[in-house]
């Protein structure tokens, strides 16, 4: 498994759907009415959560095990917005048991507005840097 870099920045790219924000409300069972009722286009109001789940793609993509997460949300999503996660990896140290990291990131819609800021940290287990 690859260890990303310290200074490395990543992207995923992703539009939310009517089916994924009703999904989500089945599994989290937050069935609040924002999210259920579509707004004067027909959209409806993408969990903060299930927006949130971009940088654990990537930190995915890396095996990271997140100890932190921490995100703020200054602007809404809705389903047919297209959003852009850029995770940048600002320590990347190497332990006993594998790799300490730590990243920060934002999204941005298609306007280029800012509508999640977050950060983690975490460990990758066992990771050697080898592929």
């Amino acid at each position: 498994m690859p260890v990303p870099e310290t200074g490395q920045t990543d992207t995923f790219t992703r539009e939310f759907t009517t089916d994924d924000v009703r999904q989500f409300a089945d599994v989290s069972a937050d069935t609040g009415s924002h999210h259920e009722e579509p707004d004067d286009d027909g959209r409806l109001l993408v969990h903060g959560l299930l927006t949130a789940t971009l940088p654990t793609k990537i930190g995915g993509d890396y095996d990271v095990l997140a100890d932190r997460m921490s995100f703020e949300f200054p602007r809404p999503v809705y389903t047919g917005e297209t959003v852009t996660c850029e995770v940048t990896f600002h320590t990347v140290e190497p332990t006993d048991s594998g790799h300490r990291v730590a990243a920060d990131g934002v999204y941005r819609n298609g306007a280029d507005e800012v509508v999640l800021r977050f950060e983690f940290r975490g460990i990758v287990r066992g990771a050697d840097g080898d592929d």
